[in-house]
């Protein structure tokens, strides 16, 4: 009798597996490693028919060429900058990832973040959680009226879609950045599109970043673009940490230039107690306390987003173990 396959989920998912052993269980063993770095899969992921990977680690060259047998590597999730997709090429083995998996949940989430700024609920709650300030509504002038105001989305995808629909039902006025999208995309949708990213960013009231993470995005959003963009402004980023240049975003905090900066990615996670940003944040005399919201790379969270990634993952190994091809390969 032939080895059953194997079936490897290397990290965040763990006992009991039983999304993934009702989809495999009848055709392939499912082990879950619990590994919290690459160094942990040594010995114990090469001979893995199929890999079901999550942000925790990072799959790069060594451990790929070390795979015996691999057939699809799945990066349960949207973003895939984890995973060495070219040395997996290289190997024959097809990257997938579940693009559509957090869709909602992260465009409420940007949503949430630009609501809790713009409306001054962070800013209210912070002072008068410490007795600073007097018990009115004048701590936190000026505020603005949202309808009419610019919601700018960096990255034109499903989820920046997904916000700018939401943004448009409070009656904003949505523009995007997006070199790669498809012309009409903007009337489909009934937003605008611009054509550069300077242009956006000194016409919005709000950027919200949506792109993944690649040599052209990283830091993206940097010195030169915070002071691009409209004094009083407010940046969202729940797309990939480092898109965004934190020392940056915390530069246009201290001077005043932004407003408020919600942050639920950052490069690297969880930060160092001691990074200025972090050390800025917690500091009740810092401006930055009052006027940035951090979050645990948490935007993509809900019960029914977390099955949705185990799903279709798991679905897209079963496709692979039957001789089927796999869906969303990005290599």
């Amino acid at each position: 009798m032939s080895q059953r396959p194997k079936v490897v989920v290397t990290d965040f998912i763990g006992e009991p597996l039983d999304h993934e052993i009702r989809i495999l269980g009848d055709i392939a063993d499912v082990v879950a490693l619990g590994a919290h770095g690459e160094a942990a899969l040594a010995g114990r992921i090469e001979d893995a028919d199929a890999i079901m990977a999550y942000h925790f680690i990072e799959l790069g060259r060594e451990t790929i060429e070390r795979l015996e047998k691999c057939r699809l590597i799945v990066r349960c999730g949207v973003g895939y900058d984890n995973i060495d997709r070219e040395a997996a090429r290289e190997r024959g083995i097809p990257v997938a990832n579940v693009p559509d998996y957090g869709t909602e949940e992260v465009a409420d989430s940007a949503i949430g973040m630009m609501l809790t700024m713009t409306r001054g609920i962070h800013l209210l709650n912070s002072r008068l959680q410490r007795s600073e300030g007097v018990w009115t509504y004048a701590q936190v002038r000026p505020v603005h009226r949202l309808r009419g105001r610019t919601f700018g989305i960096v990255g034109a995808g499903r989820i920046g879609t997904a916000a700018a629909l939401r943004a448009k039902a409070l009656g904003m006025r949505v523009i995007y950045y997006d070199p790669y999208a498809p012309d009409g995309r903007d009337k489909s949708l009934g937003i605008e599109r611009r054509e550069s990213l300077h242009e956006l960013l000194e016409q919005s009231d709000v950027v919200s970043m949506h792109c993944p993470r690649t040599d052209e995005t990283h830091h993206m959003i940097d010195d030169a673009a915070i002071a691009a963009m409209k004094p009083g402004s407010f940046l969202v980023n729940t797309a990939r940490g480092a898109v965004v240049d934190a020392m940056a975003a915390l530069r246009g905090i201290e001077s005043g230039h932004l407003a408020g900066a919600a942050l639920d990615v950052l490069e690297v996670e969880p930060p160092k107690d001691d990074h200025p940003l972090i050390a800025a944040w917690r500091d009740p005399e810092h401006p930055a306390h009052d006027r940035v919201v951090i979050n645990p790379h948490s935007a993509f969270y809900s019960e029914e987003g977390l099955d949705d990634m185990r799903i279709k993952g798991s679905e897209n190994c079963r496709r692979v173990l039957l001789g089927e091809p796999p869906r969303n390969v990005v290599n």
